[in-house]
This record gives structure tokens, C-alpha cells and sequence, in this order.
């Protein structure tokens, strides 16, 4: 006769989101800068900005926004450059921390992270104290704040975490999981964006609860391959574990016009935005890749991808839009007219964000 087994034990997980970090060690390291609205990146004529202080948010000003758009919503909002290289050293700092009290970390960017704290190491009794504590190193050591969400899966802990920003913490157990999931937004789950959160208002789907309401074959017949992901999520239903050093396939961007593009000077102006929002999340993750992808849409929806590779990592902008803009050239004239362009670095090196749903 075989002995009993025991019942796997319920997966415990904390998402921990440093607060406004760009912009926040900026101010912390100029002090002309605390109570300002602050945006690091881009500058007052050109670019994007890759991160907002939280009084420039309260503006509407958010990252991967163009620059000019941001004047125009916050027009005190002070420009900074980026310092990657600070950024990353304190990222490193805030990891070593974590390292504490798991193995199991999985970085999405210099930013956040998931954390398994299952095994409790440290014995502190719950995940909810390990998160306290961590949270109070990473004030104590690097004089910044972060946000935690506490939950049983990688899906919920991550909603939590943006729950009750800056320096919060939000527990959710498993048997608030479905509830609290319900009581939400759709157009704050990851994966949706703000093309499938309007797909899904025209549907009437607002909450998590329209979503919950709504078979799964229904959703297949609107969302396709992503219909189960919102299936299980509208339940708080998520069994991804959490991945230690998981490499992403790609990290880019892509615009949608208003108008369609034909112009050469107009597209080329177009492929330099969208190179900026690009090498805003390239530069977040602390990634360098070797294949660049242009993704162009024509005005009857023909889409066409077209790539390049080098023999060694690409390691700035320049390089980056270079390469984009030479795939660019070689698809002219566009007499039709050009609806979306996307450019994105694949071939990644280092440690990455979990590829997840993405929904447009």
C-alpha cells in the first residue's frame, strides 16, 4: 500500500513594483527636483518620455508618451535625462534584497519582479510579513519606496501590487481571489490594452464580472487564441509559475494612425516614435538584442514583417532606428498608404520579461 501524499502546497507570491522608479531616483539624487512634476526621457520638442514622476501622472503625463504630448497636459513638467547606468545599479541592489529570501525570482524589468516565497526561508510566518520586511530593506537601503501585491498566483499578486500605490501593500487570499478580480476593470488586467478594452465595452464588458459572466465559447469567438487566458483570469485562475531568468521572444513597439501614412518624411517621422517608445522598454528591461523586425500594415490591412540581424548585440537607439529605417526604405512607395508600424529587438541577452498575453 502507498503512503499518503501530501496536497501540494498553496503557491505563495509577491509582486513588487518600485514606485515611479526612474523619475523617483531622480529626485531622491537632486533634491530641486521633490514636488515636481519630473520626466526622465524625451526632452520639451522631441521624444517620449519613459517614466513620470507622480506629480506629472496627476497631469495624465505617463511613459511612452510623446513628449509634446506631455507639455501639453503638464506644462511645468521638468525634463531629465536617463541614467540607465544608475538605474540598473540600484535595480541590482533591490534584487540582492529579494535574494534573501528566495531563489525563485522572476525580474520583468529593472522595476518589478514576482517572488515565490512558498518556502518560507526566513521563517516570518506569512508572505504577507515577508513582503514588509522586504519592502522596508529596499526603503532603508536605497531610500526609494515600492508597492507589493500578496496573492496565490502571478496574476492577482501583479493587480495587487497597483492597488493601493505608492508605497502600499495589498494581500489578497485565495479566497478573495475571484472576488477581487470581479471587482476590477477589464482594462486593467495585463494583456489588455486599450484596442481590446474598447472591443470589449462594445461587447458590454467592463468588469471582471461581465468577463466572468460570458462563456468560454463565446470569448473564443471574439478573442480567439486568448480566449481561455480571459477565461481563467475573469476566475483568478492562473497556474504560471513563477520562471526564474525566462527570455522574452521580443521587445518593441507598434502605432496605429489616425491617417494613413504615405510620404517618405512622414513615415520616417512616424518610425522615430515609434524607435522611441521601442528603446524606452528596450532600456527598462536592461536588454540588448541582435535582430531588428519592421512591422508594416498597408491601408487594405496587408501586413508585412521584414528583419535584419547583426553579428553583435544592438546597443543604442541610433543603431536601432538605423536598421529600422533602412527596412523602411526598401518597402517604398507606399502609394496605399501605411496604417501601423512596429519595430522590435529580438535575439535577446539577458534576463527578460515572461512573454504574456498581449492584447491590442
Amino acid at each position: 500500500m502507498l503512503p499518503p501524499t501530501q496536497p501540494p502546497a498553496q503557491r505563495k507570491v509577491i509582486h513588487v513594483d518600485m514606485d515611479a522608479f526612474y523619475a523617483s531616483v531622480e529626485q531622491r539624487d537632486d533634491p530641486s527636483l521633490r514636488g515636481r512634476p519630473v520626466a526622465v526621457g524625451g526632452s520639451r520638442a522631441r521624444g517620449v518620455v519613459a517614466a513620470a514622476s507622480y506629480e506629472a501622472r496627476a497631469f495624465g503625463v505617463r511613459s511612452a508618451m510623446p513628449s509634446v504630448t506631455a507639455i501639453r497636459r503638464c506644462p511645468d513638467l521638468v525634463f531629465v535625462p536617463p541614467r540607465f547606468d544608475v538605474y540598473r545599479e540600484v535595480s541590482d541592489r533591490i534584487r540582492a534584497i529579494f535574494a534573501d529570501y528566495t531563489d525563485l525570482i522572476e525580474p520583468l524589468s529593472l522595476d518589478e519582479a514576482y517572488l515565490d516565497v512558498t518556502e518560507d526561508i526566513r521563517g516570518l510566518g506569512t508572505a504577507a510579513a515577508i513582503a514588509e520586511e522586504i519592502r522596508a530593506r529596499i526603503k532603508a537601503d536605497t531610500g526609494l519606496t515600492a508597492s507589493a501585491g500578496v496573492s496565490y498566483n502571478k496574476f492577482i499578486a501583479k493587480l495587487a501590487s497597483d492597488q493601493n500605490k505608492p508605497d502600499g501593500i495589498c494581500i489578497i487570499t485565495p479566497k478573495r481571489g475571484a472576488a477581487f478580480v470581479q471587482s476590477l476593470p477589464v482594462k486593467r488586467f495585463h494583456g489588455v490594452g486599450p484596442v481590446t478594452a474598447q472591443k470589449m465595452e462594445r461587447l458590454g464588458i467592463l468588469t471582471g464580472a461581465d468577463l466572468f459572466g460570458q462563456s468560454l465559447a463565446f470569448l473564443q469567438a471574439h478573442f480567439g487564441s486568448y480566449a481561455e487566458y480571459l477565461y481563467r483570469a475573469a476566475r483568478g485562475i492562473d497556474d504560471r509559475p513563477v520562471r526564474v531568468n525566462r527570455a522574452a521572444k521580443s521587445v518593441g513597439a507598434e502605432r496605429t494612425f489616425e491617417t494613413n501614412l504615405t510620404t517618405e518624411e512622414d513615415l520616417r517621422a512616424a518610425l522615430q516614435r515609434v524607435a522611441d517608445a521601442a528603446w524606452v522598454r528596450i532600456e527598462r528591461h536592461g536588454t540588448r538584442g541582435r535582430t531588428i523586425t519592421l512591422k508594416l500594415r498597408h491601408a487594405d490591412f496587408r501586413t508585412i514583417t521584414r528583419a535584419r540581424s547583426s553579428v553583435s548585440a544592438v546597443t543604442d537607439k541610433a543603431a536601432f532606428l538605423e536598421a529600422g529605417l533602412e527596412l523602411l526604405m526598401a518597402q517604398l512607395p507606399v502609394p496605399d498608404g501605411v496604417r501601423l508600424l512596429g519595430l522590435t529587438l529580438s535575439g535577446i541577452m539577458g534576463d527578460e520579461e515572461e512573454v504574456q498575453p498581449s492584447l491590442l
